[in-house]
């Protein structure tokens, strides 16, 4: 008795194993909002900022960022993007944007 216990309690145990592992081996996915709906607010450098931060996010995450941060702040998250995410933004476009950001939010 204590024997079919046993592989009652491993194959109920390998079941449940096999069930977790399918579940997370679905990727996830995200859709971002279709990109005419977002618009960063105006001034100057706004295409800059259309252009290379909203092909990875919504403009919703901009929008939460801690409000009057100043220029070294968007310089500090522009370079984060840059580096740590590998957007592909040039030094020029980065400068710009993070001036924008700095203005505008």
């Amino acid at each position: 008795m204590f024997l079919s216990l046993t592989k009652a309690l491993m194959a109920s145990i390998v079941l449940l194993t096999l069930c977790s592992l399918e579940a997370r081996s679905k990727p996830l996915t995200y859709k971002l909002p279709d990109r005419e709906e977002q618009r960063l607010r105006p001034g100057a450098g706004s295409d800059a900022a259309q252009n290379n931060c909203l092909s990875c996010h919504s403009v919703d995450y901009i929008e939460t960022q801690p409000k009057n941060q100043g220029l070294k702040f968007w310089e500090n998250e522009v370079s984060k993007m840059i580096k740590n995410y590998h957007a592909p933004i040039s030094e020029e476009d980065a400068k710009i944007i993070a001036d924008y950001l700095s203005k505008t939010y």
